[in-house]
Parts: structure tokens; sequence; C-alpha cells
């Protein structure tokens, strides 16, 4: 039991900043009023932007070592909510919101939450970058709100 609590690593510093903010992320997406999607998008979102965003971290942060989150040895429960449930809830509620009429303001707001997570992470001492900078995360934002999540959508709203 003893190395399962030190598995969560729980004495990261800063672990904080990850659980309350996808806590918040993940009960808004639950709870939040369905616009544009429905559950069965909610589902699919859920899975597909979290399944990359684990490949994203075995990539760059384990192969390329270009970011640790917490202790760079233990995948703990902060690291867990940081690649599980914050780009997750993110790409669910940006669908929720999204139309073709604000589709690139959506994308500008969004890029903008999603590199001040990035930013708090790194403020708060949870997140060490190694060679990642703002300048790979931005654009990287702004290919996946303005490209990949609206391609997403189309593909799972074909009968």
């Amino acid at each position: 039991m003893s190395s399962f609590i030190k598995n969560l690593d729980l004495n990261a510093q800063g672990i904080w900043f990850p659980l309350v903010s996808g806590g918040i992320l993940f009960l808004y997406a639950l709870f939040m009023p369905k616009k544009e999607i429905n559950w069965r998008d909610f589902y699919i979102t859920f899975g597909v932007i979290g399944f990359v965003a684990w490949i994203s971290d075995s990539v760059f942060g384990k192969m390329i070592d270009l970011v640790d989150f917490g202790n760079p040895n233990i995948t703990g429960l902060g690291e867990f909510v940081s690649y599980s449930f914050i780009p997750s809830s993110l790409g669910v509620i940006y669908l929720n919101y999204l139309k073709k009429t604000n589709k690139w303001m959506l994308v500008i707001i969004f890029a903008i939450i999603s590199t001040l997570i990035e930013w708090g992470m790194r403020k708060v001492g949870y997140m060490k970058a190694h060679g990642w900078s703002f300048f790979i995360s931005i654009p990287a934002y702004l290919i996946v709100y303005g490209f990949f999540l609206p391609l997403h959508r189309r593909i799972i709203k074909c009968k």
C-alpha cells in the first residue's frame, strides 16, 4: 500500500494545479449544457483526445525527454490528470461551442487558455521543460483547435 501511495507522487511540487484545473474542467465539461455535441460525441472525443495526449507524453515526455511533470521517474496522479482530463475536457468544451461563425475566435480563446494552463504548471513548479517552449506549444494548440478538432468532429458526425 505504501508503494501505491508513493507512486501517486502526491508530494510533487505544485501538484495542486493540475488537480484543481483538471477537476474544474472535467466537471464543467460533464455538466455544461450540451449544444453542439451529444453524449456519444463527448465519449468519443474524451477517449480520442486522451489517447493522443498520452501518445504525445510518451514521445515528447519520455522518449525525447523534452518535459517532466512532477517526479520524472513516476507517472503520478498529477501527470495522469494532466494528460487524461485537462486536454480531453478542453477538447469537449471547445467542440460544444464550435460553430462555423465562431471557429477562429474559439481557436484563439482556447489556445490562450491552454497556454495559461501550461504557464501555470510551469509557474508552480509542476512542469519542468528540457527544451520544450511556448514557441512549440502555441503553434501546436493552434493546429489542434484550428484543424485537428474540427476534422475530428466531421469524422464523428458522419453516419
